[in-house]
């Protein structure tokens, strides 16, 4: 009997071990935290790439990266997932939300919990986050956006459209609200045909809705996508179809690719998203050990970052363009 309860205390300990590893008792028993890095869905090529940056980081690091997130990009689902992870006790959580807004109680509770929380790639309610982490500089990148589109559009007059990921993600949003405005000054001849189109995250959704787009405005001379499936599936509708249709747009280059090579996409815009997620767990970490970020810290693998005068904000620095001549430079 005592051998059976000597097993049993055992396996009770060793249970106990596995759940530290990956728990907020191991950042206190242990000295290894453990970080959440979710993303608005799983399974498409940017986040990805984001995978890559933020589990290599834990490795470099010595911590517990824990990377997943809906299949679809479902703020519900995300506060399940979320709700999950502060009852284990977690020790920070990194989200790119699908809705700000929708977020906000379950954030809330994380912090009352202990819980460092940080939004990444898509901004949180700024209330609830210690820090907000930021690819790029919202206001440049929007406006670089609409300078790509009248520049392969070859004129500023003409009829153009807006793809999105979708209607409620918070940096999307930005982008297209700040591209939208400078347009009215800088390229007023250029007439938005109709209002925003979600396209749920996926090329598939984005090439029929630029199809129904084709059809419904016979004078479409540019496409705007944001969300990186957007542009490639915006162009292959115009690559089908042999549209005289300017697409720019947030895209990877490895998927811009086959779309660059014959114009159906004029040019693509991003960052790395590797170093994206690379930046935010770092950032966390150093959260967790009292070490706030500064402007022009250099972060290894990702380079120089500007924290905003809130000191809450911070920029990981500006993107990059793709084009035909420079695509596969680029490794992602």
């Amino acid at each position: 009997m005592k051998k059976i309860l000597s097993f049993a205390l055992i396996a009770l300990l060793c249970s106990g071990a596995v759940w530290a590893k990956g728990g907020s008792d191991s950042g206190t028993k242990s000295g290894v935290p453990t970080i959440v890095v979710m993303p608005k869905l799983v399974g498409i090529p940017y986040f990805n790439a984001s995978e890559t940056g933020a589990v290599q980081a834990g490795k470099d690091l010595g911590i517990n990266v824990i990377y997943t997130g809906p299949t679809t990009a479902d703020a519900s689902e995300q506060v399940r997932m979320l709700e999950d992870y502060i009852s284990r006790g977690v020790d920070a959580i990194c989200v790119a939300p699908n809705d700000a807004a929708a977020l906000t109680p379950v954030l809330r509770r994380a912090k009352q919990a202990g819980i460092k929380v940080l939004d990444w790639d898509t901004s949180a309610d700024q209330s609830v986050v210690d820090l907000s982490v930021h690819q790029i500089d919202d206001k440049q990148f929007g406006e670089h956006i609409w300078d790509l589109l009248v520049e392969g559009m070859g004129t500023s007059t003409g009829d153009y459209a807006i793809l999105t990921g979708g209607l409620s993600a918070a940096n999307l949003n930005t982008w297209l609200d700040y591209g939208i405005d400078y347009a009215k000054t800088k390229y007023p001849g250029l007439r938005l045909v109709t209002d925003r189109v979600p396209t749920d995250e996926k090329q598939q959704v984005a090439y029929q809705k630029t199809l129904d787009l084709i059809t419904s405005y016979p004078n479409l001379k540019g496409i705007v996508g944001v969300s990186t499936p957007t542009p490639i599936g915006a162009a292959q509708a115009v690559q089908e179809k042999g549209a005289k249709v300017t697409v720019v747009g947030s895209a990877m280059p490895t998927d811009s690719g086959p779309y660059l090579e014959d114009g159906s996409l004029y040019a693509a815009t991003l960052w790395d998203p590797a170093q994206l997620g690379y930046l935010t767990v770092v950032l966390a970490n150093n959260l967790l050990k009292g070490q706030n970020p500064t402007d022009g810290q250099d972060v290894p693998k990702v380079g120089k970052i500007t924290v905003r005068p809130d000191g809450k904000t911070v920029i990981m620095g500006p993107p990059s363009d793709f084009t035909k001549s420079n695509y596969k430079q680029f490794p992602f």
